[in-house]
């Protein structure tokens, strides 16, 4: 679950501007497909709400479940909820079926925040990131990069990003933030 080589080790370009971006901590990440009428036995098995409607992510006891398909759900736990999660959805097999893929390994988060984190991001991805509402998640593309995009806060976003693509979006969100830095 844990990388020990994560790309984004020391690297912080935040502060006063209006755009910053920081690596996210480690955390547990799983991937969960479930059929939409058994949503209430994973939210159990979850220990958290977990969305019903698509484009929409739930926080709870410092996990995050975004609902990002019809019968799809990115979950974000902290790193050491990592084996209890797999426990439960092992024993949720029982009653219902259910595809949960620890996905851990694969991906890191990049926090972008500032009053200008919309604009920012608007710059490498064609949907609409400003009309975005608090709450909403959605699969995407940066700059022909997929990734998980989460709006936390009206002037915060959470990507979550492959390890092998991480290296070129934090560099490409550091152009962005010094144009931003320069008014250009």
């Amino acid at each position: 679950m844990f990388q020990e080589r994560h790309p984004l080790v020391g690297r912080n370009l935040s502060g006063a501007g209006p755009v910053s971006i920081r690596p996210i901590e480690n955390c547990a990440r799983f991937n969960l497909r479930v059929a939409p009428a058994d949503l209430a036995a994973a939210a159990a098995a979850w220990g958290a709400p977990l969305p019903s409607a698509i484009g929409t992510f739930a926080a709870a006891s410092g996990r995050i479940a975004a609902c990002i398909g019809p019968d799809e759900w990115y979950l974000i736990a902290p790193t050491g909820d990592g084996d209890a999660i797999v426990a439960a959805f092992a024993d949720l097999y029982a009653i219902t079926v259910h595809s949960l893929v620890d996905i851990g390994h694969r991906e890191v988060g990049i926090a972008v925040e500032g009053p200008e984190a919309a604009k920012a991001l608007q710059s490498s991805i064609a949907a609409d990131v400003a009309a975005m509402p608090v709450g909403g998640a959605r699969r995407t593309i940066i700059d022909r990069v997929q990734i998980i995009l989460l709006r936390e806060a009206e002037d915060r976003f959470r990507i979550e990003v492959w390890h092998s693509f991480a290296d070129h979006v934090w560099h490409l969100l550091a152009a962005i933030r010094r144009e931003f830095e320069l008014g250009l």
